[in-house]
């Protein structure tokens, strides 16, 4: 029996994904942190049962019609839960933000410096105050009307769309044009209007090469294919487009990311030569305050114009509005993010920075007696930064709310009030609470795989560091706050790039030297010209490929899955097309897809599930009532392979899958790399759109892993520990340094100590972000990093080394 004032969030009988009728109490006004494996079942604790249950609740009390314009999670599977205050989730968004998305939009800091420029500029004498939205590149009273306010351009040159200009059209001169019938289509009216597409592009008019490229005209004309022997072909109507115009439209309205990516080859992007870049009229432009415009504040880092602010002093209206300012810039400064500026656009920014940022807005809020669940708050950052986390989390605690986090980083869960560990492992070995209590209470929980890394038994032992075979060499590097370094990577060896948030981490190891690898066919030997981002390079002639994993979605819909990516989904269609009874039917492999029209279950068109509308409620999806979820029609699901049905396999986690499929060995190499990456809790049907970033970049890890090795490979890896548990993390960083004793080279951006103690080679930059930081700061062995008095992830280094 509980009390109205019980002090705890009471939970019985929790269902959710993976758990086993959990149990667990909790006590309200506490940092409390959820640990646990990868899939073990503590996101569906915490998000998925307790914050769902909280947003259920709260629409119960919503008008059914305002309920439609809202997300809504669904209910949980639970018994019952007690004592739940109202609840924010905070979690780690997978989809990419806009173009438009800014961090001035995403922490509404923009909202405030317009009214400051609304209220309190200097306007040009005789001109009119304008509003607030004149002062916002989204909005069509202030969007620059070249660009629609995104401040770059798109356009094209003869150079880009013929890089060959001693080809002829026929041969293929002009490269943007599609391949296949289009193609064909488009020289064939060309030839029709009187043009002469067998000569070298070269000797054409020049008139006659600005008119093909660049013509606005769309002139129609009757077209007499080249007959073919057995085919016949009549004349018909053929329209032309200019290569400009065919690359403008594709670029803009094609679906096919495929077709846009190739259409971006022919482009250049450049600052608008209306607005220079700004993304403004003119007349906002106009308007200064402290003698700059709001796209030069905008511009600055948050703790540069943090200065500005504070000095520009100015009458009460100033006044007032600069300081409002300064208190919410003073809350991202705080979480790490004062190398920021306003204007950065948010697909730039790391799932970790969005998160932070939409914590320092909720720190503004001032809410009171409300459950904070956040995910993986210190996900991208630098131990130096945590601290600040911890306290803005204990901020919140005490002004009177309750924090849940979900937490994989130990300083984090050392500093916790109250632990749930759950576990004790995956998927289907897991969804257990093991421990509910005080941190301290875990030491005795033999089961628990959180144990040995909260309380280490001994420093790890040292490891005899690998030398390089050779060394890759960048030179004056400049790109974003990265300016004039030159930077050394080690060939053959396990590289771990450091530095605090917004060092330039990122912009050295996934943009300069990846984008140098990716060019370096391209680009001739005698080039003189530095390619973007640095000036000259050697070594990349040892580097026959280049593989980039990161943590971008494996797919956008349901309908991409583990299966499909990795390919074993091909296999195992196969397969169960050879059975004696598919044969029988006549059933060839794609009868088993349910992305096509033959096997899937029409009613649901192979989604497993139908939307079901409500008058005045929300849509809702239900199972479908013909497949009740498994996609496929009766007839499909009659075939089976040793006893399962293609939907039953489907089901199948990846650990069982290895078991099922052990003597089919394409198959099995697949399941096998995913099991050596630590996914062997994830479903073969699992869809892309419930997997993390973590699990997506170890889902492409596998798909590397499998492929045969030739020649030298280097591995670029961010962050590829985020949203890790320490035990995973062990298990990853094996697969790694497997493929360098195989012979490759692994470069990984990292914020884990343990694994940078791990590495043969550390690149520390820093000292800051932003515009202090771009610069090599140490680089050398773990241990002569860990020493380096000016890194300031030296000491932490130190630690993890058991040097400390």
């Amino acid at each position: 029996m509980t009390s109205p004032h019980d002090p705890y969030v009471r939970v019985r009988g929790a269902r959710e994904h993976n758990l086993r009728n959990a149990d667990v109490d909790i006590p309200r006004d506490t940092l409390t942190v959820f640990t646990g494996v990868s899939g073990s079942g503590k996101s569906s604790l915490a998000f998925g049962t307790i914050y769902a249950e909280a947003q259920r609740r709260y629409f119960e009390s919503v008008a059914p019609y305002a309920r439609r314009l809202i997300h809504q999670v669904g209910a949980p599977a639970v018994g019952e839960v007690t004592g739940l205050p109202p609840a924010v989730s905070l979690e780690q968004r997978r989809s990419a933000p806009g173009a438009r998305s800014s961090v001035g939009t995403v922490t509404t800091l923009s909202n405030s410096l317009r009214m400051l420029f609304s209220r309190a500029g200097d306007y040009p004498e005789g001109a009119e105050r304008l509003d607030s939205d004149a002062f916002s590149p989204n909005t069509a009273a202030g969007a620059c009307p070249r660009c629609h306010g995104l401040g770059r351009v798109h356009r094209t040159s003869e150079e880009l769309l013929v890089p060959d200009p001693g080809l002829s059209i026929r041969e293929g001169a002009i490269a943007a044009w599609p391949g296949a019938w289009q193609g064909k289509n488009l020289r064939d009216v060309l030839d029709a209007l009187g043009h002469d597409v067998d000569r070298p592009w070269r000797e054409l008019d020049p008139a006659d090469r600005e008119w093909i490229l660049f013509t606005d005209e769309q002139p129609v004309v009757t077209v007499h294919p080249v007959r073919e022997a057995g085919r016949i072909q009549r004349p018909y109507q053929g329209t032309y487009m200019s290569a400009r115009r065919y690359v403008m439209h594709t670029f803009a309205d094609s679906k096919s990311a495929t077709l846009r990516a190739k259409a971006e080859r022919f482009l250049s992007s450049e600052p608008c030569p209306v607005c220079g870049g700004s993304r403004l009229r003119p007349e906002a432009m106009a308007v200064t305050f402290a003698g700059r415009t709001i796209a030069e504040l905008a511009g600055l880092a948050l703790t540069e114009l943090a200065g500005v602010l504070a000095a520009a002093g100015g009458d009460g209206t100033a006044r007032v509005l600069t300081a409002d300012l300064l208190a919410r810039i003073g809350t991202v400064t705080e979480l790490g993010l004062g190398y920021l500026s306003l204007d950065r656009t948010a697909p730039t920014l790391s799932s970790g920075e969005l998160q932070r940022l939409r914590l320092a807005t909720q720190l503004r809020a001032g809410l009171f007696g409300v459950v904070y669940v956040l995910d993986e708050p210190s996900a991208g950052l630098h131990p130096a930064d945590t601290e600040a986390l911890l306290a803005v989390l204990g901020r919140l605690k005490e002004a009177g709310n309750t924090v849940f986090v979900v937490e994989h980083q130990m300083d984090v869960v050392r500093r916790a009030d109250w632990l749930v560990d759950v576990g004790p492992l995956a998927g289907e070995h897991g969804g257990r609470v093991l421990h509910s209590g005080p941190p301290a209470g875990l030491a005795g929980v033999a089961d628990s795989a959180t144990r040995r890394f909260l309380f280490p038994d001994a420093p790890p032992a040292p490891r005899e560091v690998r030398a390089p075979s050779g060394w890759l060499r960048l030179y004056d590097v400049e790109r974003h706050n990265v300016r004039g370094v030159d930077a050394a990577f080690p060939l053959g060896v396990f590289t771990a790039v450091t530095g605090v948030s917004g060092s330039g981490k990122s912009t050295l190891v996934g943009q300069v030297l990846a984008g140098a690898l990716a060019d370096r066919r391209g680009a001739s030997e005698d080039q003189e010209r530095p390619v973007i981002g640095y000036a000259r390079a050697e070594g990349l002639e040892a580097v026959d490929r280049l593989v980039q994993v990161d943590q971008r979605p494996i797919g956008r819909t349901p309908r991409s899955n583990l299966a499909t990516y990795t390919g074993l989904f091909d296999v195992v269609r196969k397969l169960f097309a050879a059975t004696p009874l598919a044969r029988e039917r006549g059933y060839r492999a794609g009868r088993f897809s349910f992305n096509v029209t033959g096997g899937r279950c029409e009613t649901c068109q192979g989604e497993g599930f139908v939307s079901v509308e409500l008058l005045f409620l929300p849509s809702t999806y239900a199972p479908c009532p013909d497949c009740h979820g498994a996609r496929y029609n009766p007839e499909t699901l009659e075939v089976t392979l040793r006893g399962l049905n293609i939907a039953q396999v489907l089901d199948l986690t990846v650990e069982s899958a290895a078991g099922f499929f052990a003597e089919t060995p394409a198959a099995a190499r697949s399941l096998g790399t995913l099991l050596d990456v630590g996914l062997g809790y994830l479903r073969l049907g699992q869809p892309a759109t419930e997997l993390s970033g973590g699990e997506a970049q170890r889902i492409k890890l596998a798909a590397e892993l499998q492929r045969a090795r030739r020649g030298h490979t280097l591995y670029l890896l961010d962050e590829p520990t985020t949203g890790l548990h320490p035990a995973d993390v062990e298990v990853l960083m094996r697969q790694l340094h497997g493929l360098v004793e195989a012979g490759s080279t692994v470069v990984v951006v990292e914020h884990d100590m343990a694994v940078v103690a791990g590495a043969d080679w550390v690149i520390d930059l820093g000292p800051g972000g932003g515009d202090r930081g771009g610069r090599v700061v140490a680089e050398g062995p773990p241990v002569a990093v860990a020493e380096a008095p000016k890194s300031r992830t030296a000491g932490y280094l130190r630690a993890a080394l058991g040097l400390a």
